[in-house]
């Protein structure tokens, strides 16, 4: 629609006085830019872009100014990731979430190609939380043909996901490190339920000397105690109806261990 950075100078200007009237009450979505996304608006909030470049992140990065809260994803968003972004944007003057189903975490037999994909709702959801950015790249302007460099976190591999998903820490840490990179997050916010992941995050984040901090969030649960996951869809009725079970274990050990602590 047409070319320029994020300021609307092109559009006032070619545009007459009724389309300025309907972008102000954000009666209009536009193209933006090179990077082909939207730049979403409704009435009393902020505006959103949808940047899918790295080097336009980059731009809309060193043209803002004060902190800014950074929630990656891979989309498929759900009460735990709002819950995320919801801290974000209460406690930063800015907020970008991340849209990347992340190729180099998923084994050859794992479910890449059938993950869920829910963007147009994704960016929806995100808007109305009052997000400024979502980054959503493809997987080609993340990693190069010739791409050889990973960030391989040891002793991890042979732990909980480690052990059961080669290589998926290594692509959880490559993945995270470049996105701390092209966003430059004062802090980045992860959800409890992935509590490994967080440590490995915390210890790219503290060995690389990255200047973020990481803020882990409590999990976001359904009424059953099932904790909220993109991959739920997978469950079967009768495999739904079976899960909180791991929850109610989790809780009757704690218990146990409470009466124990207070008996000695």
């Amino acid at each position: 629609f047409f070319s320029g950075r994020w300021q609307l100078r092109a559009v006032w200007r070619r545009c007459g006085p009724f389309p300025r009237r309907a972008m102000r009450r954000g009666l209009v979505r536009t193209l933006h830019g090179s990077v082909h996304g939207h730049l979403w608006r409704s009435p009393g909030r902020r505006r959103l872009h949808v940047i899918q470049s790295v080097q336009d992140m980059r731009r809309w990065r060193e043209e803002v100014t004060g902190t800014v809260g950074f929630v990656p994803t891979m989309g498929a968003l759900h009460e735990g990731h709002l819950s995320l972004v919801r801290e974000a944007c209460a406690s930063h003057d800015r907020t970008v979430a991340s849209i990347f189903v992340n190729p180099t975490q998923f084994a050859a037999h794992e479910d890449l190609d059938c993950y869920p994909r829910t963007f147009e709702e994704d960016v929806a959801f995100l808007q109305r939380e009052g997000v400024d950015i979502v980054f959503a790249p493809s997987a080609k302007e993340m990693y190069a043909e010739d791409f050889a460099v990973f960030v391989h976190p040891e002793g991890f591999d042979g732990i909980s996901e480690g052990a059961s998903r080669p290589g998926f820490f290594r692509g959880v840490a490559t993945v995270c490190t470049k996105l701390f990179n092209i966003v430059q997050p004062t802090t980045a916010f992860f959800g409890q339920k992935d509590a490994l992941q967080c440590v490995v995050i915390q210890r790219v984040v503290r060995d690389l000397n990255l200047p973020l901090e990481v803020q882990v969030i409590p999990t976001v649960r359904a009424e059953d105690g099932l904790a909220l996951s993109s991959r739920n869809a997978y469950l079967t009725p009768e495999q739904r109806r079976a899960a909180p079970v791991v929850f109610r274990s989790l809780q009757a050990g704690e218990r146990q261990g409470h009466r124990f602590t207070k008996s000695n």
